[in-house]
């Protein structure tokens, strides 16, 4: 599949039909274009910055005008961008390279953007924002009913569109998953319950686990025993020498030698931390 070129979206874009003077802030009306609005400066561009890992968006509308200006502003907002002008050139692209978003106009010639809809939820899941000249409920309810996850009624401003694009992104793509934390050789997966050292797995139950993936979140801070207690048992009171005794425990499975730990440090008169470094403790 070939993207159609485009590039960011202009500052002065030109509008369709007769001039109406440089047009600043933009909104997009299903037959007048981009018409004039309140002055634009560099904050108009999206909040956030590009997006560590860009999604590709699809824009489906028959109206070059209001595809190309739709497409620049997600361009300048970091997301990979692809156009189709119908229907079946939109699942046509869709069945070639799937988008993780649809901007899909209701009103296209021949196949209308419900059946559109229909047939891109028929592939597999994809989310979808719909855009439509019509105001009337019924119609942004039917939208919705085949699969639309927003509605967007013309005239609108791209800026909005862009920031709706993120908030149905932020709702439908997976997050990703939170690297397992690791020091000094230690590994603890909390998604895999999976602990290891220097690359061998550890026999760690289920609290020695919990208190490692803690001191591993927690380098170089001394937490008192009561601290511990809560944060990694849940507990907010109880007896402390359960604590006492799993940290025992833990330091028979990591460090090099228990008896003279560096890993789990005691910090007398208040409890213990956890020092990557493995340097002498108080």
């Amino acid at each position: 599949m070939h993207e159609q070129p485009h590039g960011p979206a202009p500052t002065d874009p030109s509008p369709v039909g007769p001039p109406v003077g440089p047009p600043a802030g933009l909104s997009v009306g299903p037959s007048v274009g981009p018409s004039v609005g309140p002055p634009v400066g560099p904050s108009d561009s999206p909040p956030d910055g590009p997006p560590a890992d860009p999604a590709r968006i699809l824009v489906v509308d028959d109206d070059p005008t209001v595809a190309e200006v739709v497409a620049g502003y997600l361009d300048r907002a970091g997301y990979r961008v692809d156009r189709a002008g119908d229907g079946p050139d939109a699942l046509a692209r869709a069945a070639g390279h799937r988008p993780d978003l649809v901007v899909l106009d209701l009103m296209l010639p021949g196949m209308d953007g419900l059946e559109v809809c229909r047939r891109l939820r028929g592939q597999g899941p994809v989310p979808v924002i719909m855009l439509t000249a019509r105001g009337d409920e019924d119609d942004r309810v039917l939208g919705l009913e085949v699969g639309a996850d927003d509605y967007v009624t013309k005239p609108f401003s791209p800026r909005e569109l862009v920031l709706r694009v993120e908030s149905v992104l932020r709702r439908t793509r997976p997050a990703p998953a939170p690297r397992p934390p690791s020091a000094a050789g230690l590994t603890a997966d909390p998604t895999a319950r999976r602990a290891t050292k220097n690359g061998a797995e550890l026999a760690l139950t289920l609290r020695e686990f919990d208190l490692l993936v803690f001191f591993l979140r927690n380098p170089g801070r001394a937490f008192a025993r009561e601290e511990l207690m809560r944060e990694v048992w849940g507990w907010d009171f109880g007896d402390l020498s359960t604590v006492t005794v799993h940290v025992r425990r833990l330091r028979g499975k990591i460090e090099d030698d228990p008896a003279r730990p560096r890993l789990i440090q005691t910090v007398w008169g208040v409890g213990y931390r956890f020092d990557p470094a493995g340097r002498e403790g108080d």
